[in-house]
Order: structure tokens, then sequence, then C-alpha cells
């Protein structure tokens, strides 16, 4: 770290900090590298087991039939998720497309979902009917409810199992990760153990986790332990860093089938859907993704412990478990929290001379500041921190494809928001 200072003028404490955090670190990156050559096992049995070729590289336009690529992508992720069926399709814009495809798909009128994890991510809102919107699904007559996690973050397995005991619930919502709140990530296990209470109640409701920052950060996929559909963007976690866009849905083949011809239209479902000329992206990056996402979380465990130390509150804590690779951070202070995302934009390898700033962002309620000075644009897999200016001003950070790097970011957003006024 010393060696940088003749490339970024970093402050002696930030630097003494830094070292004395990846000392303490050491032990747990360990553990961070066993589950990345689990999920690097897994990768690479899936490719082999349906003969990935340099021929599923080729590229489709048009109406798009018969890609082969696509075909054997889409056998590869269920593969890796452990389920019948997948859409892979670079027609979704982002993991909320892919989440709002699915719901649309899965809810009729008077069929009433039921959100377990409490409120989903802000961009479900519209989606959902929360916030209003004429196409949202209450306006199609779609009911909602939602059932908030107890102060521990946990499931509140007594109000869940007796509202199911009451209710005919069509769908169950499931969000991992913590999104734009200060609670826990839903670790493989918390998912498992509420599947198992549900399906003594009811063994026909449809689960469906929102799997995004979640992908190979443990051994474990929802879908392995008994969810019926996942979903998640392929510029996070499972793209690797080179996926351009899209996003995926994995679950049981009569579910999927109802996806694709909601993203396309019934008839059609899966048979059309050009891949110009991403497969390359989206296989090679499935390959680099569970290093990727170990390169983000040893960036996340470096964050928390360096801030930790400096007196911030973050979630998790260095040492805790962890089920996706967002990273909280505690600022209190506004001017702290846009000092901090400013520093992170400031050490990106991409547009490090913009400075973000709070804007209205589509699909949130409040402003949000965002840092993405990413090769692939908004590719939170990539080194990202973003915030919704509201207190307690936290700043959410995740991703990092070389953990170098974004060490390095980290250190130079601390030292901008420490610097005196």
């Amino acid at each position: 770290m010393e060696e940088v200072k003749k490339f970024f003028n970093i402050s002696d404490n930030v630097i003494k900090e830094a070292l004395n955090s990846e000392e303490n670190i050491k032990e747990i990156f360990k553990d961070i590298d066993k589950k990345a050559m689990y999920n690097t096992a897994k990768v690479m049995s899936a490719f082999k087991k349906y003969n990935l070729s340099a021929m599923h590289f080729g590229k489709t336009t048009g109406y798009g039939y018969d890609d082969p690529g696509r075909e054997v992508i889409e056998k590869i992720y269920a593969e890796i998720f452990n389920t019948e069926d997948s859409l892979v399709r670079v027609q979704f814009v982002n993991g909320t497309h892919a989440i709002a495809t699915a719901l649309k798909a899965l809810l009729m009128p008077n069929d009433t979902m039921l959100a377990i994890s409490g409120r989903p991510y802000d961009t479900l809102c519209e989606v959902i009917g929360i916030k209003e919107n004429p196409l949202s699904l209450k306006s199609y007559g779609v009911k909602y409810d939602e059932i908030e996690l107890l102060e521990d973050g946990n499931f509140d397995e007594e109000k869940i199992l007796e509202y199911l005991k009451h209710n005919k619930v069509k769908l169950i919502h499931i969000q991992r990760s913590k999104g734009y709140a200060l609670r826990k990530s839903l670790y493989i296990a918390d998912i498992e153990k509420i599947i198992t209470k549900i399906r003594m109640i009811d063994k026909d409701v449809i689960i469906m986790v929102d799997n995004c920052y979640g992908e190979f950060v443990e051994e474990k996929e929802p879908t392995d332990v008994g969810a019926d559909i996942v979903c998640g963007s392929l510029i996070k976690n499972i793209g690797g860093g080179l996926c351009e866009t899209g996003a995926y849905i994995a679950g049981k083949e009569n579910l999927i089938k109802l996806c694709a011809e909601t993203l396309t239209c019934p008839g059609i479902g899966k048979e059309c859907g050009a891949t110009l000329d991403q497969n390359r992206n989206i296989l090679q990056g499935l390959f680099l993704a569970p290093s990727v996402v170990k390169n983000a979380l040893k960036s996340a465990v470096f964050a928390a412990n360096l801030l930790g130390n400096l007196g911030f509150e973050v979630y998790p804590k260095y040492d805790e478990k962890r089920s996706d690779i967002i990273q909280a951070i505690k600022l209190n202070e506004k001017e702290k929290l846009i000092k901090f995302i400013q520093g992170i934009q400031s050490a990106s390898p991409v547009d490090s001379h913009v400075t973000p700033m709070p804007w209205d962002m589509p699909g949130y309620e409040d402003q949000v500041i965002m840092a993405a000075g990413t090769f692939i644009d908004g590719a939170s897999i990539e080194l990202s921190a973003d915030s919704p200016i509201r207190e307690p001003y936290v700043a959410y950070m995740q991703g990092g494809l070389t953990y170098e790097s974004a060490k390095l970011a980290i250190c130079i957003a601390v030292d901008k928001m420490l610097e005196e006024k």
C-alpha cells in the first residue's frame, strides 16, 4: 500500500489502517477461496456435461430461431441452479425486468402475492402497485401483502405460517439481498428452513427468490433448497463482469414456459430472441463469475474491517457470514455519504474525472447518488457504490472485478471522506 502513494496521495493514517485490516482478514479470505473453488467446479462441470464448444459462441439476428448457443446457455444455467429449465436473455433490460416478468407470468387477477422478507427493493414498488401505476399488478387485480422480518433480521415464522393458514397465497416473494435496508441478507440456510415450514402448510404455493447479488456467494442457491424459481441480473454476480446486458430466470419447466411467453408472447415463448453476438460474453462471464465474486467478497470484507475500525457502523461486520456481495456503511451525514461515493468514482477505471451527484433516478422515490465508473454501464459486479439520499445516509458498496483495484478505491474514498472540510 505504501508504494501506491506515488500514484495516489493517500494519507499515512489510511494506509496504516488498511495494512492492519489486511492482517486481520487473512483467515476469512481462506474461507472465501474455498467457496470459489467449489463454485468454479460446479460451473466447469456444467460446461463439460453439455459439451460447450466454440460453435456455441455464434451470433444470431432477427428472430433468433434455432440458436444452439442460447439453448446450451439455458441448459447450463438450469444445471447450475439445479432446476428443470431456465430463461437467459439479453432482451431483459435488468434484474427488475426479469422479476417483473416472472410476477406478471405467475400472478392472475385475484391472486395474492405475499412478500415475507419485508418490502421488496425500491424498483419493484411500482411493478407491484405499492406506488401507483396504471400497469402495476395491483391495477390488474393482483392482491399484495407483506410480512416484515424480525428485528434480528430473521423470518417471522409465526406470522408467515399463521397468514398461510388463513389466506390462499399464489406466490411468495423472498428478497435474498438487503437492498437499501440495514438488515442482514438472507442465508441459504434461512431460506431452506422457512421453505420447509411453508411446505408443511401449502405444498403448491410458488416460492420465488430475488437472487440479485447472491449468486456464488454460498455453495448452494435458493433452488437447491426448495425455491421454485429464482431471478437475477447478468450485469451482477453471474455475468462475471463480461455480460453487456440481460438477466435470467431459472426454475420449474412449467413456470419458465409462462415467463418466456410473457417476455415474448403466447405461442412464441423461448423459440425467438436473437443473441446479438453475446453468447461468448455470457459463457465466459459465467466461467469467470465464481472468481470475480470471490474478489467482490474480499473487497467487502476489507471495507467492513477498515471502516469498522474507523468507528463507522457496517452491515455486515467483517467477520460475519455473508449471503450477498453488498457492504452497507452507515455514515450518518449527507456530506460524508456524498464524499465517499464520489471518492469511489474518482478511483474508478472508467470516468474517474466525473463527479456523481444525487439525481431523480427512474424507479426510486428518493434521489439517488451512484458511483459506477464501470466498463459495462451500471454493472454492479464491478466496484460501485450507491445510496438513496435519506437518513441515516448509508452507502451501499458492492463488486470489485479485482481485489487490488477495489482495495485501492476504498482507501481513496475513505481518505476523501475523512479529509478536512
